[in-house]
């Protein structure tokens, strides 16, 4: 099943073609690979899927519904979600404060009834709190969950946001470029949290990333951008071998991805 669909998108910003007619097709419960030069169209694309940015033509269907019709703030409870390429986390808060956040942004208690206490609240911080720990332990986080993320790594900073994008059970995440910072042993181990997603199946990601080794490792199917055009998808094998991608960005490099 198709579960988001991106229909001839274009953007642009003054006389910059960000994106020219782009059409993306991610099927349920698998990991879908966005790759392409810096510039190419990826993260602008990820800000139109998540109603971040308006397109000027074309349209997005994420579970049957155009997202045009939703409101920016409602797309997370549509479940989706998204990490950003610029560490997004509280300083002042605990690691496990931070993650916590991601369960309240789908709770559906309000701001009225937690400030009187009311015993629905209540209930919901606690089961925030579990599911936060559980989501910290998930992504091997649960030894900092009382730290400060001020006082944490960049890279173990990038994991407390991977793990409030999943503690939210969206239906489908986008995750743009998480690897970005990682030493390569953390790498491994976001390598093997996503191959544990998509052997689960209970989650459908879209992966922007420049780590090349991690897209053809965890990826199903990978798009290729370039200028703003999408020039290229197909099963990992496939993109790696076809000489537009070569030429207009892994080169080599690409090639040796497959060692």
């Amino acid at each position: 099943m198709t579960l988001l669909k991106v229909e001839g998108v274009s953007v642009s910003f003054g006389g910059v073609q960000a994106l020219n007619r782009v059409d993306l097709a991610v099927e349920a419960g698998t990991i879908h690979g966005l790759i392409g030069p810096n510039g190419s169209g990826k993260t602008t694309l990820c800000n139109v899927i998540t109603r971040f940015l308006a397109p000027r033509a074309g349209r997005v269907i994420f579970d049957d519904i155009d997202l045009g019709s939703v409101r920016p703030y409602e797309v997370a409870g549509r479940g989706l979600c998204r990490t950003f390429q610029d560490l997004q986390v509280f300083g002042e808060m605990t690691a496990l404060e931070n993650v916590m956040l991601g369960w309240h942004s789908r709770g559906r208690t309000g701001a009225f009834a937690g400030a009187l206490g009311l015993p629905r609240a209540a209930r919901e911080d606690r089961e925030a709190g579990d599911r936060a720990a559980a989501a910290l332990r998930y992504v091997r986080m649960d030894a900092f969950a009382g730290r400060r993320a001020n006082r944490l790594s960049f890279g173990q900073q990038r994991m407390v946001e991977l793990a409030r994008a999943l503690v939210a059970e969206p239906r489908l995440v986008l995750l743009d470029e998480p690897a970005a910072g990682l030493s390569p042993p953390m790498v491994d181990v976001l390598t093997g949290i996503l191959q544990d997603l998509r052997r689960g199946g209970r989650i459908t990601i879209v992966l922007i990333e420049h780590v090349i080794r991690l897209v053809m490792s965890v990826s199903d199917r990978i798009s290729v951008l370039d200028h703003g055009e999408r020039i290229a998808h197909g099963p990992p094998d496939e993109v790696r071998a076809d000489a537009r991608v070569i030429e207009a960005y892994l080169g080599k490099a690409l090639k040796n991805a497959a060692g």
